[in-house]
């Protein structure tokens, strides 16, 4: 098990309790959610240092908290159009590391019922690499819960280890 992946065998998303509240954000058009359990604060955007061979997703790397952190791209992780720099950056604990989430605009928190989420159909079950934990719908819109764990390949983990920057 690796790190970035701290959580037992068949405890696949840490939310899978109706009675977690979910912290949701807008990136594009798309209404996103991640456990608010995980969420360490929100705040604007900071300077991003871009490193070579970086996934496309992530940003580049910020100093948040004295510790580098890489800052990953809600938007691109799921399709949505980037017109405009990221307007809020949502700080993830993952294990002992922390990853930003940029967003366009955090909406709250909220809890779901058990109905209104669900694991994604296995037609789906191998999109992004088990980025999306759960899908639902908020109202009108899809909403997408995505797995903290997994938004930072573990290339980049190991990038930033070799610079001793992790």
């Amino acid at each position: 098990m690796s790190p970035i992946d701290a959580r037992p065998e068949g405890d696949r998303f840490p939310a899978d309790r109706p009675s977690d509240p979910m912290l949701l954000f807008r990136a594009g058009n798309t209404l996103g959610a991640v456990p608010a359990l995980g969420v360490a604060e929100t705040l604007r955007p900071l300077a991003i240092e871009r490193l070579p061979g970086m996934a496309a997703c992530v940003l580049g790397i910020s100093a948040i908290r004295g510790r580098a952190t890489p800052v990953v791209d809600a938007r691109i992780l799921l399709s949505a159009c980037a017109t405009e720099p990221a307007a809020r950056l949502v700080v993830l604990r993952v294990g002992e590391r922390t990853v930003a989430l940029a967003v366009d605009s955090v909406l709250g928190l909220q809890r779901f019922e058990q109905s209104s989420v669900q694991a994604l159909p296995p037609l789906l079950g191998g999109a992004d690499a088990g980025l999306v934990a759960e899908i639902g719908r908020l109202d009108a819109d899809l909403l997408v819960v995505l797995d903290a764990g997994r938004l930072v390949p573990e290339s980049v983990w190991s990038a930033l280890d070799s610079q001793g920057r992790a």
